[in-house]
């Protein structure tokens, strides 16, 4: 969840690629809402921890650079207000 926002990271977009990697890997790659967003290493470690508790081995979590915006979810009438 995005504490500020109180929406997921899947319900806002913010998820853009995951990967299953040899060795045993997850790669998640992933977008902030802002780019230093207070709460980055947060969201950081509860993705580790989601994600780990469905596929049981190690978790890497790479932030993109890319600038997020509500066209990227897939409702953006979630947020409450019109863009």
């Amino acid at each position: 969840m995005d504490p500020e926002i109180n929406l997921s990271v899947i319900d806002l977009g913010l998820i853009r690629e995951i990967q299953f990697l040899d060795p045993p890997k997850t790669l998640i790659r992933m977008m902030l809402t802002t780019p230093f967003c207070p709460y980055a290493p947060q969201m950081i470690a509860d993705v580790k921890q989601a994600v780990t508790s469905v596929v049981p081995q190690e978790c890497e979590v790479e932030i993109l650079p890319d600038a997020w915006s509500p066209d990227m979810m897939p409702d953006p009438g979630l947020l409450g207000f019109s863009y």
